[in-house]
C-alpha cells in the first residue's frame, strides 16, 4: 500500500514538472524575414519605416547645427537666419533655463547665486564678450565647470536661439549712441528707472551678493550689466555674427523630422 502511494506521489510530481515545461515562447506566431503574412492588409511581414523616424547613424550629429563646431573649432555664425521670432524664443528659453544662475540681465547673479550657489559666468565681461557665438551653444550642449549640460532639456534649435539672444543681450548692454539708427530716440536708463518708480541706481551695475560662494577669493567683484572692476580689461566690441545661409558657409540640409 505504501509502495503504491509512493508511486502515485512520484507520478503526480512528474506530471506537475511536465506541465511547467511549456513551449509558448518558442511556438508563438512570429514573422520570418522577407516572407508574406496574412496579419497585415498588404501581405508583407516587413513593415515600412515609420514616417519622420531617424535610424541610428542617419542623424547628422557631426554637423555644425548639432555640435557648434566647424572643423573642430567654435565659429561665430548661426546655422539658420535669426529673426525676431528666433530672438523671442531665445529670450523665453533663456529666462526659463539660464536666468536662475545668470540672471535675466546675464550678470551671473541669478536667484540661486544670491542664495549661496557658486557665481555663474558674467556674460558681459571681457572673456564672454569675446567668445564666438557657437561657444554658448557648445557649453549648453556639453556643460562647463559647475554648469551641467542642458541638451536633454533644450532642443538644438532652442540652444541656438538662446545663443542668438545672449549675443543680442550683450549688444544691448555694450551699445553706444553710434549703434542707434538715425532718427531713433535714445533715453537714459536711469531716467527710465526713475519714471517707472525705481531708484536711479537700479539702472547701474549690480554688485555680486555677499551670499555668493566663489571658488577663488576675488575683490571688487562687480556683476553689473555691463559692470566691471576697476582693473578689468575693457570688453571688446561684440563681433558681428553671420549665418551659414547665404553667409560664410552653408550647412548640409537636415533630415526631415529630425529633432
Amino acid at each position: 500500500m505504501l509502495r503504491r502511494a509512493a508511486h502515485l506521489a512520484g507520478a503526480l510530481g512528474l506530471l506537475a514538472l511536465v506541465a511547467g515545461c511549456r513551449q509558448d515562447m518558442q511556438d508563438q506566431p512570429r514573422m520570418f524575414p522577407q516572407r508574406g503574412t496574412t496579419m497585415f492588409a498588404d501581405g508583407r511581414s516587413v513593415r515600412p519605416q515609420v514616417e519622420h523616424t531617424v535610424a541610428r547613424g542617419q542623424l547628422y550629429e557631426a554637423d555644425y547645427f548639432y555640435t557648434g563646431l566647424m572643423n573642430g573649432k567654435e565659429a561665430n555664425m548661426m546655422p539658420f537666419p535669426v529673426t525676431m521670432q528666433v530672438l523671442a524664443r531665445g529670450q523665453e528659453r533663456f529666462n526659463v533655463y539660464c536666468s536662475p544662475c545668470h540672471s535675466r540681465v546675464g550678470n551671473g547673479a541669478g536667484m540661486i547665486v544670491q542664495r549661496g550657489y557658486k557665481p555663474a559666468g558674467n556674460l558681459h565681461d571681457a572673456k564672454r564678450m569675446g567668445e564666438p557665438l557657437s561657444h554658448y551653444f557648445y557649453v549648453m550642449t556639453n556643460g562647463y565647470g559647475a554648469m551641467p549640460d542642458y541638451k536633454a532639456q533644450v532642443t538644438p534649435e532652442d540652444r541656438w536661439a538662446i545663443a542668438a539672444y545672449i549675443r543680442a543681450l550683450q549688444l544691448s548692454q555694450a551699445a553706444t549712441a553710434a549703434d542707434v539708427p538715425a532718427g531713433t530716440q535714445v533715453e537714459n536708463l536711469k531716467d527710465i528707472a526713475v519714471r517707472d518708480g525705481y531708484p536711479a541706481e537700479y539702472a547701474g551695475p549690480w554688485p555680486m551678493p555677499a551670499t555668493a560662494v566663489s571658488a577663488t577669493p576675488e575683490t571688487e567683484i562687480i556683476a553689473g550689466a555691463p559692470g566691471k572692476s576697476a582693473n578689468a580689461p575693457s570688453a571688446p566690441r561684440v563681433p558681428n555674427m553671420q549665418t551659414t545661409e547665404g553667409g560664410v558657409k552653408k550647412m548640409p540640409a537636415r533630415p526631415s523630422g529630425a529633432q
